[in-house]
């Protein structure tokens, strides 16, 4: 049983690494890693050679033997949602953020409106909130627009009346890139607080969505009385729920077995970017 994975961000591969580990234990854990896919987004958005770069990299997880793919960058999700259709044979492919959606729409949702009986789930989904906002926050504008369309999208599939707005937190990306974790952690807790807590004449959020896997260890900081939603432990339950254990008890020898160096890219002919490098979680941390 093999766990495919595909970042953009090198720091959250043994992140990611060590929560599939503990959610499936004895599973294979195959990482592929590509900072220029969201070096692009960020400058020129989800261009085609970012594209075909995703599609290359599921394609050789999928030829490679992943049961299951998760891609734990949100600003590729849709490019990867599209090539998951042209992967070489049926591989589950999850979005990071795909859980984390539906909890936002679920968190809009009261106890009384949830549906008692499962055949008239679809009339009583229509309406059943009287009004919900969803403040999305992220660092870099590449996330925001993939995300807010999720979260639409969910709310459209359950019939749910949701506000969405999303803004960007400024200052936090800089803060990391300059290694100040702190401050990066800090700025992003202040945007929560300003969210749930808002100026004078403004709404405040019902629910809060954390766009990026790398604000999650913001959130507990932040000391609001609303949901703080963020990406990775959704997104690691819903790749757990697509691999199935040939054998529970027996550990898998492979586990955690390095990429192949190189693997998964694109030539340099064919895409604008040298070739990325895949490597396992020991060469990132």
């Amino acid at each position: 049983m093999i766990a495919g994975l595909l970042h953009t961000v090198p720091a959250l591969a043994p992140t990611f690494d060590a929560l599939v580990a503990e959610a499936v234990p004895g599973v294979a854990r195959e990482h592929v890693v590509d900072a220029w896919m969201l070096e692009t987004a960020i400058a020129e958005g989800v261009t085609p050679a970012v594209r075909e770069r995703v599609a290359s990299h599921l394609r050789h997880l999928a030829e490679s033997g992943a049961d299951a793919i998760l891609v734990t960058c949100s600003s590729i999700g849709e490019a990867a949602e599209e090539a998951a259709a042209t992967l070489p044979r049926s591989v589950p492919v999850i979005r990071v953020d795909a859980a984390m959606a539906a909890q936002a729409i679920d968190s809009l949702v009261s106890p009384s409106d949830t549906p008692s009986s499962p055949g008239k789930s679809q009339e009583l989904l229509a309406g059943r909130i009287g009004a919900g906002r969803i403040a999305v926050l992220a660092t870099n504008t590449a996330t925001l627009g993939p995300t807010t369309r999720l979260i639409e999208r969910e709310a459209a599939a359950q019939g749910v009346d949701a506000t969405v707005t999303a803004s960007v937190v400024e200052g936090a990306a800089a803060a990391r890139a300059a290694g100040d974790q702190a401050g990066h952690d800090r700025l992003i807790a202040d945007a929560v607080r300003d969210a749930a807590n808002p100026a004078a004449g403004a709404e405040p959020a019902t629910v809060i969505v954390l766009a990026q896997a790398s604000m999650a260890a913001a959130a507990e900081s932040a000391g609001v009385d609303i949901p703080v939603l963020t990406s990775p432990a959704g997104g690691v339950a819903r790749l757990a729920e697509a691999l199935t254990p040939s054998d529970p008890g027996e550990p898998d020898a492979s586990a955690n077995r390095p990429a192949h160096p190189g693997s998964g890219g694109t030539s340099p002919a064919a895409a604008p970017a040298p070739t990325p490098t895949a490597t396992s979680p020991a060469a990132t941390s």
